[in-house]
């Protein structure tokens, strides 16, 4: 490289900074780049930069798992080097996997407590229903009553006594 040409690639660093470089695609599509760590203009340090250019731009159009565990945990910096193709198919197999295996066990255990309820080995849960709430006026009852649950209107002030209290007993 002449040294025009490097001194017009230091000045475009300088002010635009570096380019973006392609890091690696995945199954979807989706590209993947980096911002290389550089010195900008005022001479402040700014730090690497990761980001994706979706295949779907708009962003309601994102589902789960439109980005690979791999390839978000790669941009979030949790990782410093990019997945292989090979690392992401070994994973999502192993995914699979598991969801195989927890779909058996489950269905196993819904075998198992079937039997053991058969046998009268495990109680049955019961399914409780619950009807209002307890401070309610009719908490309990099929459904809430007509009748008032109010005394206002025949309350008189000083004339109540508490349940099983004798007015000869006060002195």
């Amino acid at each position: 490289m002449s040294r025009a040409w490097q001194a017009l690639r230091a000045l475009r660093l300088r002010f635009v900074g570096p380019a973006k470089e392609l890091v690696g695609t995945d199954q979807f599509g989706n590209k993947y780049y980096r911002v290389p760590k550089h010195e900008s203009r005022a001479g402040q340090i700014i730090p690497e930069r990761r980001f994706v250019e979706a295949v779907n731009r708009e962003a309601y159009q994102y589902q789960m798992g439109d980005f690979p565990a791999e390839w978000e945990a790669w941009i979030r910096k949790k990782r410093e080097d990019p997945p292989t193709i090979e690392e992401i198919l070994r994973n999502e197999n192993y995914r699979e996997e598991m969801k195989q295996k927890v779909k058996d066990v489950s269905e196993k255990d819904k075998l198992l407590q079937a039997k053991e309820y058969e046998e009268g080995l495990v109680a049955e849960p019961s399914h409780t229903q619950v009807k209002g709430h307890a401070s309610a006026p009719y908490y309990g009852k099929k459904e809430p009553s007509q009748d008032p649950t109010s005394t206002a209107n025949t309350f008189q002030p000083g004339a109540w006594m508490p349940p099983g209290s004798d007015s000869s007993q006060k002195k």
